[in-house]
Parts: structure tokens; C-alpha cells; sequence
């Protein structure tokens, strides 16, 4: 069975459930009157259905974002794209009375579409636990907000090299305690390959061993507004300074990806010519401030490489890997980056961006981390909060060796 098999039966039976359980609650419940069923659509909001009094709710939507790009190398010729940067289709509903919530989630300006598919149970309002494939939070801050929440028309630097999309297939728990004082822990164990981590078919195997990982993120001043949380930019405009400290570790168990979002990428032998994959840990520490429009994100990432032994790069044991060389494999090292913006009230938005990069091992010029210092200004005009806005940026990127390179970019979104 391969992996979109899997999802689309887990979407199914959680409509079974669903469907069943509404049908015991009509069967409990005949004498008792009834409000009427309701269908709504707002921009931003997609299709909305309640049914059973809100006992069941469902909903459809989606988002694209139309976008205009340059790129420029040294002294090269400039490259321009015109393309549907994202073009977004999301399903998905929620069980009150079963505590259960689902998602299915898929981007068609990918050749392989599928992003989130997950089934989620609400033990209590304080605790979640999530099965399938979904965003993970190991990862930076930044790559928790989805792509249409971005507060520049593209990821950091920081987020593209030591991620992919941020999707994993596995087991995630996740807790939110306290009020005045908030604390949300995380635990996740996953494939440690990625999205769609099992491949096309049975002869696209899963490589290495699993991905374990925690996260915790304190607010000592308390939570943001309701769902301020979801993106870097203060569109809530909090009206007393709120931080969120947060911290993630995780590691992955026989990498075969770069950023550990893959598998079959690169393979390493022992002597015996049986594969022998390293483990891939990362660590991050982020900090978000938000008040009156104002916010500020820092973050910074350590990635290293363990448990490498004698690696081979044939299965006759005749192309040894050099132990610098591992990082022309995987990410290595370590990256910090900066951002602060602030939106008037009118919905105008100026931010910047400062991001620096250092390779574990500064004399390969071939590692995949470059030593490197970027620059970017994005100018963002909010028509109905992150659903309807216009976003340009321009990026410069400063290679300690190489030629700099350019970025500009123009998006528009509408979230339906």
C-alpha cells in the first residue's frame, strides 16, 4: 500500500467515524429540537459547514499566490520567473463531541501534491495528539507558520538550508498549559525522511532508522491574542509585550537526505558493502516579541553529523569518504538569523532581515553550507490580514567565496 493509499483511508475512516457518530447522536436525540444546519463563505475563511448544532464542523479552502521573480549571479545575466508560486487546496473538519480533528492538505504547484494528511485526537483542550503526516515543530519558528503566513515573500535562508517543505510522517503529542504564565511542550517521533517518507511503492524503501524529537516553548508574559501565534508579523497588535522563547532538538537516525527530509539521496557503505547511514541532529533556539505592530524573530540552528564510522561510498569498499567530506552530503554547522518588522494600522508592513551562515568545515568549498551573510527589506500591503496582501522583497546574498547573488520578488495572495 503505498503512501497516498494510506492517507486517503485514514481521511476515510475518519469520515466514518464521523458520519456514525452523528447518526448515534440523531438516534439519542429525536425529541430534542434542532437548529438548522449551516453553510457559510467568507474570504479567508473558505466554505464553512456546521452540522448537528456544531457538533460537526467542516471546511474547504485553499490559497495561490501569483508571483513574479529575478534572480541575478556576479555579473551573469539576470533570470526572471513568472509562475503560481503556491497554489493551495485544504480540507478539513473537526468531531467535538469524539474529540477528533482532521486535515488533508496539498500544494499542486508541487509534482507530488500531498503536504498534510493527519488524524488528530483532543484528549483533553489542553493536550493533542496527532497521526499521519503534518508540519512538523522540530524545526525553526519559522517553518512551524505555514506559506501563507510568511512574513516575506519567501522562507529565511536559514529555514531552506536546513529544511524542506517541514513536513514529516509520524507520531506528534503536543501540550498547551497555563495562562499568565504559558508553557507548550512537544514530543515527535517520525520517519525521519520526510513527506511521502515510504516512496511511490514497495521498491522505494524507507531508509535508516527513525527521528525522535522535543520542543518547548515558555510565553512568560502570557499567549498572544487568538491567533497571533500563527505568523511572525503582528497583524493582532498586542496591546502589552509578549515574548515566546522556544527551543527544539532532535535527531535522525540513518540520514540519507541533506536535511534529513529524504531518503536515497546519497547512501554510505561499510566494509562488508551493507549500507552504514549517519545520524543527523539539530538543534534550534528561537525568540518572538511582538507589541503595538512590532515584532522581532530571532533564531539560531546547530546541525552535526555522529555516528559515522568508516563510510564508503561503494558497496566494494574502494571510494572511502574523507571525514570533511560528509558535509557535502549533509547540512553542516551552524546559522543564526535576525527579523523585525512593524505594520502600521492601515495594514503597511516594512521588514528586515539579517542572516548569517557558517559551515562546520570552512575549507571545503564544497560542503552544501556556504560561509555567507544576507540582507533583506520586504514591503507588504495587508488587505484582510494574511488572506488578501501584496508582498515584494529584494535579497542580497554575500558568499565568502563566489560571486553575490541577487533575489526580488513580487507575490500577491488570496486565501479562499
Amino acid at each position: 500500500m503505498n503512501t497516498l493509499t494510506k492517507y486517503i483511508t485514514c481521511f476515510l475512516l475518519a469520515s466514518c467515524v464521523m458520519t456514525m457518530s452523528a447518526q448515534v447522536d440523531r438516534d439519542d436525540d429525536e425529541d430534542r429540537e434542532r437548529e438548522p444546519n449551516t453553510a457559510d463563505f467568507r474570504l479567508g475563511q473558505g466554505l464553512q459547514f456546521s452540522l448537528n448544532e456544531g457538533d460537526y464542523k467542516f471546511h474547504i479552502g485553499g490559497f495561490i499566490q501569483p508571483a513574479v521573480g529575478y534572480e541575478k549571479l556576479g555579473e551573469a545575466s539576470a533570470d526572471y520567473q513568472f509562475n503560481a508560486k503556491r497554489a493551495f487546496f485544504i480540507i478539513d473538519g473537526t468531531a467535538v463531541k469524539e474529540k477528533v480533528s482532521f486535515l488533508l492538505q496539498t500544494d499542486f504547484s508541487f509534482n507530488e501534491p500531498l503536504l498534510d494528511a493527519w488524524v488528530a485526537y483532543h484528549p483533553t483542550k489542553s493536550i493533542t495528539i496527532t497521526a499521519g503526516q503534518k508540519q512538523t515543530f522540530l524545526n525553526n519558528r519559522e517553518m512551524i507558520y505555514r506559506e501563507d503566513k510568511l512574513q516575506f515573500t519567501e522562507r529565511s535562508r536559514l529555514s531552506q538550508l536546513y529544511s524542506n517543505t517541514g513536513r514529516e510522517f509520524g507520531l506528534f503529542v503536543q501540550g498547551r498549559f497555563g495562562e499568565s504564565f504559558g508553557i507548550a511542550p512537544g514530543i515527535a517521533m517520525t520517519s525521519g525522511d520526510g513527506r511521502n517518507s515510504f516512496g511511490s511503492d514497495s521498491r522505494d524503501a524507507d531508509k535508516g532508522g527513525l527521528k525522535y524529537g522535543a520542543r518547548l516553548d515558555v510565553y512568560p508574559l502570557g499567549y498572544f491574542k487568538d491567533g497571533n501565534d500563527q505568523y511572525t508579523a503582528d497583524l493582532g497588535r498586542e496591546e502589552s509585550l509578549k515574548v515566546l522563547i522556544g527551543g527544539a532538538v532532535s535527531q535522525n537516525n540513518g540520514a540519507s537526505n541533506a536535511s534529513g527530509e529524504g531518503h536515497g539521496d546519497f547512501l554510505f557503505y561499510d566494509i562488508n558493502g551493507n549500507e552504514e547511514l549517519p545520524d543527523y541532529s539539530q538543534a534550534y533556539v528561537d525568540l518572538l516579541m511582538k507589541y503595538k505592530g512590532f515584532s522581532f524573530l530571532g533564531e539560531y540552528v546547530n546541525s552535526s553529523a555522529s555516528n559515522l564510522g568508516t563510510p564508503f561510498l561503494d558497496t566494494n569498499a574502494n571510494d572511502i569518504l574523507a571525514p570533511t567530506e560528509v558535509s557535502e552530503y549533509l547540512v553542516l554547522g551552524d546559522s543564526y538569523s535576525l527579523q523585525a518588522g512593524y505594520v502600521t494600522k492601515s495594514g503597511f508592513s516594512l521588514d528586515l532581515r539579517y542572516e548569517n551562515t557558517n559551515p562546520e568545515f570552512e575549507n571545503n568549498l564544497s560542503s552544501l553550507l556556504r560561509d555567507s551573510n544576507s540582507y533583506t527589506i520586504g514591503l507588504t500591503k495587508y488587505f484582510l490580514d494574511h488572506n488578501l496582501k501584496l508582498q515584494a522583497s529584494f535579497s542580497k546574498i554575500e558568499f565568502a567565496q563566489g560571486d553575490d547573488l541577487n533575489v526580488g520578488e513580487l507575490v500577491f495572495q488570496i486565501v479562499f
